[in-house]
């Protein structure tokens, strides 16, 4: 769940931010044109434009689709539903649009430890290959050790190892 929260995050940062240059950009054209500054007008005329047109780009674009992923990864993480039928009957969306939202989700990497096969949703239980460790006797001071193929060096002497 910690992908997507910090997306979130992100997301809501961004917009609330532009909603906050709206109002700063309306105070701040009225206090240029009060003090008669044209600097302060330009910043403010910047802020409103950008408040204007971001504002709404930001809670529609940005924040609310990942708001509605949230859901979907909380009903596979915390809710353990497994199915697509289940999370679409759970969150009353048809299984389309949760297959989509699914795609998505992984795509994203935001159900991290999950897998899909088909239309269930399982965890996913493979595992790095190992690392093949060998062991020896240090033809130099007699220990006994195991190492890897990196590290091919004896860990009490520092003399290098032949296979």
């Amino acid at each position: 769940m910690q992908p997507i929260r910090k997306a979130l995050r992100k997301a809501l940062i961004l917009s609330l931010i532009l909603t906050l240059l709206l109002p700063l950009g309306g105070v701040l054209l009225g206090v240029g044109f009060a003090i008669h500054q044209p600097a302060i007008w330009a910043v403010g005329i910047a802020c409103l434009g950008i408040g204007f047109y971001g504002c709404p780009c930001g809670w529609a674009i940005a924040y609310g689709p990942i708001r509605s992923l949230t859901r979907i990864v909380s009903a596979v993480t915390e809710e353990h539903l497994c199915t697509v039928r289940e999370i679409a009957a759970q969150l009353s969306l048809s299984e389309k649009e949760v297959r989509n939202k699914l795609d998505q989700c992984f795509r994203k990497h935001y159900l991290v430890g999950y897998k899909r096969e088909g239309d269930t949703i399982i965890l996913n239980e493979n595992r790095a290959p190992a690392q093949r460790t060998y062991s020896a006797e240090c033809p130099y001071c007699g220990a006994k050790f195991s190492y890897t193929a990196e590290e091919m060096r004896c860990p009490y002497c520092g003399s290098p190892i032949q296979k």
